[in-house]
């Protein structure tokens, strides 16, 4: 199904730069253009991500954090790092708790994260681990844990009470159920992508980008799009 929910805020957490760029920055913009606070939680700062001679983690930490910084500024975003360890991520305790901060923080009316039970997408890829560690610790953060303020206790007291995110969209998901149409902005992900000049060539982004947003949208009839299966957590009337 398609429809054009906004929501008034929307928080996007995933493992690396760069991943929300592959994934959902079409939705990203369009959701910013139509006036949504868009947050983006970044887990890891992506720091082993490299083969160049002579690189450190400290110092592709700070490129890759600078990329993703303009990456957000060309969909209208904001940035959170969380400064985890590339390649050591886990959905641990400690995970959850800061992902549970952020949203009562914040209060997104809508998380979207990646699909943790997708281990092999295609028969020439396996799931990188971070990226499955980040979707379960999303999930698990969305709930219950950021409606429950007995569970944080010390949160609460610091004036973070619970709160219950409306709708939940899983990204690289093989059920989607919900696609969003993103025509209108995917110049804005490309030219997003684009700016993460440390991990790709950028002449063949923009053909590969095209080719997955039409498969996407051949499926419900839209030039170019973004699928997700959408979770219904409290659907508020005017949602589509």
């Amino acid at each position: 199904m398609s429809g054009e929910y906004i929501p008034k805020t929307a928080m996007m957490i995933f493992a690396h730069p760069d991943d929300i760029e592959f994934g959902v920055a079409g939705t990203a913009a369009k959701w910013a253009r139509a006036g949504s606070r868009v947050i983006y939680v970044v887990i890891t700062d992506g720091n082993v991500g490299s083969h160049e001679a002579g690189m450190t983690a400290e110092k592709l930490a700070e490129i890759r954090r600078a990329e993703q910084t303009a990456a957000a500024d060309v969909a209208g975003a904001e940035c959170v790092f969380l400064g985890y360890h590339d390649g050591f991520l886990q959905p641990t305790l400690e995970l959850r708790k800061d992902l549970v901060r952020l949203i009562r923080q914040y209060k997104p009316d809508a998380v979207v994260c990646m699909d943790p039970t997708n281990i092999f997408p295609s028969d020439d890829y396996i799931n990188h681990p971070d990226h499955r560690a980040a979707g379960t610790a999303a999930l698990d953060a969305v709930f219950p844990a950021a409606e429950m303020e007995m569970l944080y206790p010390d949160l609460a007291a610091e004036g973070l009470n619970g709160h219950k995110v409306n709708y939940v969209y899983v990204m690289f998901s093989d059920k989607a159920n919900y696609y969003i149409d993103i025509t209108d902005t995917i110049d804005l992900k490309i030219e997003a992508l684009k700016k993460h000049v440390s991990q790709l060539e950028t002449g063949e982004v923009a053909d590969m980008i095209r080719q997955w947003a039409a498969e996407a949208g051949k499926k419900v009839g839209f030039a170019f799009a973004e699928g997700y299966y959408r979770i219904a957590l409290h659907a508020p009337e005017t949602a589509g």
